[in-house]
């Protein structure tokens, strides 16, 4: 008698991750996250329920990997300046590698089949608020130990930031160079003055 293969729930997620991450919550098709996944029809709906259920789980999985280890790599500087540029470096350095999808997951998720979603929306901008909070939060930390000034504008340059972020996902899908990218970020973090 054979032996019964496990289910790797972590895996599955991992990998319906990918799916979303490279083709948009739309345009990934059932039969392309059970490919992924490795699972049937039926095991898929007892496990996750719908496919608004398994973004939620994909979401948060990416939230939990990839979002936290670039905002890891930006908390681990004692500088806010120096933070930020490691943070772009990061992203321009994740966007070169060949192995990642040439979008941010969260960013691809501010598309109206997501939004508009009753239960996805929500959950996409409390996401991308905890996000802005998280830029906000170190700001105010550096404004409050004299790196910044004392006037710096802490919520403003974090919305700032988080606006050009999104956009810079948008741009770099029709290839601008990264050496054009990196001087369009230099630009807004010195007229900011960071």
């Amino acid at each position: 008698m054979g032996r019964k293969i496990e289910f790797d729930f972590n895996r599955a997620v991992e990998r319906a991750t990918g799916v979303f991450w490279a083709k948009g919550y739309s345009a990934a098709s059932m039969r392309d996250l059970l490919k992924a996944m490795g699972i049937g029809e039926g095991s898929f709906y007892h496990l996750f329920g719908s496919k608004n259920r398994l973004y939620l789980q994909c979401l948060r999985h990416y939230n939990e990997t990839v979002t936290q280890q670039r905002l890891a790599a930006f908390e681990a500087e004692p500088s806010v300046r120096k933070g930020l540029r490691k943070f772009f470096k990061g992203l321009l350095d994740d966007l070169e590698n060949p192995k990642r999808p040439y979008v941010c997951l969260m960013s691809r998720s501010l598309s109206s089949d997501v939004l508009d979603d009753p239960e996805l929306g929500p959950s996409v901008k409390s996401d991308m608020n905890l996000f802005e909070g998280c830029l906000a939060a170190r700001l105010e930390k550096a404004r409050k130990v004299g790196e910044l000034p004392p006037d710096f504008q802490v919520e403003l340059s974090a919305q700032i930031i988080f606006t050009f972020l999104q956009g810079y996902f948008r741009v770099v899908k029709v290839l601008k160079p990264r050496e054009e990218m990196w001087r369009q970020i230099e630009a807004v973090l010195t007229r900011l003055g960071l």
